[in-house]
Formats: C-alpha cells, structure tokens, sequence
C-alpha cells in the first residue's frame, strides 16, 4: 500500500475503533485543499465499499460499511492522472503495461486511460503499477471490523504464502496475533489444499492413462483460472473443475460450523475478484491482503514475532505449504500420486507456467496441440503466491521460509495424515471410492 493511502488507512481504522470516524472524515473534508470528489473515493476504497461523495456522504459511507454487500468491483481508477509515466514508444502508461488483459484503454475525451469493466479480471497488477495512487484495490476491513467488535465467530484462513511475511514470526505466534485482533482463531489454508491434491490425484489416476493424455490444474491461482475462462475457452474441458483451496477452506469450516465468518489473507487482490464470482459468494466472506494486514497490525501496535504462541494440532502437509510457490502444487500432486497409485508415478510429466508470459506460451502450445507435459500447472506471478502484488519480502526470502517451513511438516503426504482423515470423515468422504463420487465432492466443485 502506498505511503499516503497507508497512512489514511490507519488513521481510518483508528478513528472506527475509538468511534470517531464521522469526525475524523469531516475535519478531513474540510480541507479545502484537496478534491472532496477523488479524496472521499479514496476513504470509500479504504473502506471497503465503492461510493462517491456527496451532501450525505459521511452518513451514506457508515451505513455502507453497516450494510455491506461483496457484489461491487474490487479495482477502481479513483481520479484522473496527466499520464505522465509512459514507459515505451507506443505511448503506454506503466498501469497499462501492467495490466495481462489490455483492459486499461485511453480514452480521447479526457485525454487519460481508463479501466475496461468487460476486460478487467480485478487480478490488481496495476494497482501496483500506478506510481500516482490514481488506481485502488477496495480493502475490506472496515465492514469486518464491525464484526469483529459484535464477537461474531471469524476464522482466518492464511495462504500458504504467509511464512516469512511478518519477521520470523512462527505459526503459532500469527495465530496470537490474529486473535489479538479479535479473530477467534486461524487456520492454515495449506490443509484444505491438502484436500484438493488428493482429489486431483484422484482425477489423475482416472483421466491421465497414456502419456499422451493432459490434465491442466493449478485451480489456486484465479489469474491462471481467469485466462482459461477468458482466453483460452476451448481447454475448458481439460481443466480441473475444482475450487481453490481458499473456497475449499470456505466452505468446508462453513459445513463444520454455519455461524462462521472466514477471511482470507493472502499476497492477491485478485482473491478479492474471485469469491465475487456469482458460483462462489458466500464461501468466504472477506478478502485481506498482506499488506492490508501489515497495516492492520501497525494501527493496532501488534508485532507477531514479539508475542507468545498459541499452539495448534500438526495438520498440514508438506504438499500443501508448497501450493504457495510455483511448482508446489506439482510436487504435492507427485508425491501424492507416488503414495497413493505408484503404478501411475511414472506417467507424470509436470511443466508448470511461472508468471503470465510463461502461461500464456503454454496454453498457446496446448491450443496448438503442443503438449510438453501431462500435469499443467499455472501461476500468474512471477515465483507463485510468494511472487504476488500484495506480498511484504522479496519473493526469494519468502520462497526459502515457505520451503523451510514445508520441509519441516509431520506429514510429507495428506493421505498419511489422521487429521485429514478426520475432517474428511466430519463432510461425509470415507474412502477414495468417496472421493471419486461427485455427489459426495460437490463441497470441492465448481462450474466453469
């Protein structure tokens, strides 16, 4: 998050927690020296909602968090900008660029560019692209907020990309922290994509009986789901018609308990776009960024790695830490193959696409009929999660953490794990031959 909008975030949130808000952003409209039109789309956007000022717009902006509805767009252009960060002879704008889907236009009558609603996928690259602040990501802690002060029951589910993001805070020690918040507990969701290898290991076994037959996978990353959707219609059918380990952790606590919230935290704004999906609302409730996160933890003084660890049952497997970098999800599929059918071990032939240029040229390929491996694996940033727009450390430094942490599970496979077995047994699958019936793994299924 940018320095300015970092720091009116946290006074925004402060100002919530103490009751202050409609007084904090009167005296901050009261400047006569910014524009009350972009400066109130910016608190709308800090809030969580999408709402432009007006005579009303402190009383309208309260009851918008109080009554916040997720089916709003995520990435928006707040103000218009003299274009003045053009990078290449054709005249484009860094946010241009930036964007995977040449979804950024310029438009005459302003003279400045603009966000295509039909071409954006909200995946948040320009967000990080813009040097002006002009393009923001909603951040939708507010509307949480008020739950979290009701003690409503909220479980965080972290991405897998968390180790390493916060000092060398442990996992347990995150988990601390979260409930310094008022969260009432954390989750790994690396288990629940414990979950999905063992389902996609399955439809290996079943689809892939030559060397000649694919599966394209990496159902994780909504940039990789997004260009197949978009782009590349016509693979559709060789796609895992499986949710993500977010949704997947979604659903499966909201199963164990109806009460429960779940927020997501993870290194994406596009996470935020994907559980607006029409098929998928519900599933999670919010949507955090790392760096939202970091700034949440500083508004409130708390430093993870100071704190005392709350400790949890071992439940994720090695596999599933991995899905936070390119190649894990790979690996956590070989290894589970190898256990679980070793006859087929020697089929598998993983390539995986390490960025947007890289997913491209393979799905380009497999249009083409060129098929270089069997299990395709896509991640739309550069180094997978750890590589994503929200992350805090350089992806290297996080990769190590993730690796290190990974390495040191109980479980290298989730099918040798009793929890696994535990929660599976909870949702009513008991056996592989569960696994392969739809109508016992529609909690995992999604309709593209």
């Amino acid at each position: 998050m940018k320095k300015q909008h970092s720091e009116l975030f946290k006074t925004l949130i402060n100002a919530y927690y103490n009751d202050k808000l409609e007084n904090v952003i009167e005296e901050l409209l009261k400047d006569n020296t910014v524009d009350k039109e972009v400066l109130a789309a910016e608190i709308s956007s800090l809030c969580g909602v999408n709402l432009s000022f007006s005579n009303n717009y402190i009383e309208d902006l309260k009851k918008a968090i109080n009554n916040y509805e997720s089916d709003h767009k995520i990435v928006n252009k707040i103000k218009l900008c003299k274009m003045e960060c053009k990078v290449d002879c054709d005249g484009k704008t860094k946010c241009q660029e930036s964007c995977p889907f040449d979804a950024i236009l310029y438009d005459e009558k302003t003279k400045c560019t603009y966000i295509d609603n039909d071409k954006c996928t909200d995946c948040g690259f320009c967000v990080e692209g813009c040097p002006t602040g002009s393009i923001l990501d909603t951040v939708e802690f507010m509307p949480l907020a008020k739950l979290l002060k009701e003690n409503t029951p909220v479980v965080a589910a972290v991405a897998p990309a968390i180790m390493g993001q916060f000092g060398d805070s442990t996992i347990e020690q995150l988990r601390t922290a979260f409930k310094s918040l008022g969260f009432t507990d954390m989750v790994e969701v690396a288990f629940f994509a414990d979950m999905l290898t063992l389902k996609e290991t399955i439809e290996f076994d079943a689809h892939v009986k030559t060397k000649s037959d694919f599966m394209i996978t990496s159902c994780c990353c909504p940039m990789w789901v997004g260009m197949i959707k978009k782009v590349y219609k016509d693979l559709l059918p060789h796609t895992s018609p499986t949710v993500s380990p977010m949704i997947a952790a979604g659903r499966v606590l909201k199963k164990l308990n109806p009460d429960v919230k779940v927020v997501f935290i993870g290194p994406c704004v596009a996470k935020k776009a994907e559980v607006k999906s029409p098929d998928l609302i519900g599933d999670i409730d919010f949507v955090l960024t790392f760096a939202e996160l970091q700034e949440i933890f500083e508004a409130f003084n708390v430093v993870p790695e100071t704190l005392e660890g709350t400790t949890s049952m071992e439940y994720a497997s090695r596999g599933g830490r991995l899905y936070a970098r390119t190649g894990g999800v790979s690996i956590a599929i070989e290894d589970c193959i190898e256990r679980m059918f070793p006859e087929k071990y020697k089929l598998v032939t993983p390539i995986q696409g390490n960025g947007i240029k890289e997913c491209k040229e393979i799905l380009q390929d497999l249009q083409k009929g060129i098929i270089k491996g069997n299990f395709i694996e896509g991640m739309g940033c550069v180094g997978g999660c750890v590589g994503g727009p929200k992350a805090i450390v350089p992806k290297d430094n996080s990769k190590i953490a993730v690796d290190t942490f990974a390495d040191n599970s109980k479980y290298k496979v989730a099918y040798d794990s009793p929890v696994m077995n535990g929660i599976l047994d909870a949702i009513g699958i008991f056996t592989i031959e569960d696994y392969k019936d739809e109508n016992k793994t529609e909690i995992f299924h999604r309709d593209f």
